[in-house]
């Protein structure tokens, strides 16, 4: 049964190694990351990529981000994006994909920060905490992301 951990393999001199996930596809590997970049566009066709925290959602990949956001208004407008690896400040780390993204519902989104909380651990936390007292549970939504096949 493939789980998507790591497996622990005993290596040479009864070292315990680590082997990567069974299930290394371009979902899995964009879900378990730190940082998403995610490029829209504006109505002119320029992209712009903005680095995002990001979570598993079945088949898909879940953010949370503020709702009145300019990411969240050239979603609205074109939902074609593209998503790859990035560090913390934008750089990307690999190669961006193409996806579609879609604004999701209040019960998605509240799933969104339960996930992004497990997580991001205590910074994930203090993160929504802020949020929530700044805007309160409206004022941020969740996207969901659906590589492009």
């Amino acid at each position: 049964m493939c789980t998507g951990s790591s497996i622990p393999h005993e290596g040479p001199a009864g070292l315990l190694l680590k082997l990567p996930p069974m299930d290394d596809t371009p979902l899995e590997r964009l879900a378990t990351g730190q940082y998403l970049l995610i490029t829209s566009y504006r109505k002119n066709g320029t992209p712009v990529p903005t680095p995002v925290w990001v979570v598993r959602d079945g088949d898909a990949l879940g953010v949370w981000t503020v709702a009145d956001s300019w990411k969240v208004k050239r979603i609205r407008a074109r939902a074609d994006i593209l998503v790859g690896p990035c560090d913390l400040r934008g750089k990307p780390t690999g190669d961006q994909i193409p996806a579609t993204a879609e604004i999701t519902d209040r019960e998605i989104s509240a799933r969104y920060r339960k996930l992004i909380a497990r997580k991001y651990g205590i910074v994930g936390r203090l993160s929504l905490l802020g949020s929530r007292i700044r805007r309160g549970t409206d004022g941020t939504v969740g996207l969901r992301i659906r590589l492009t096949p």
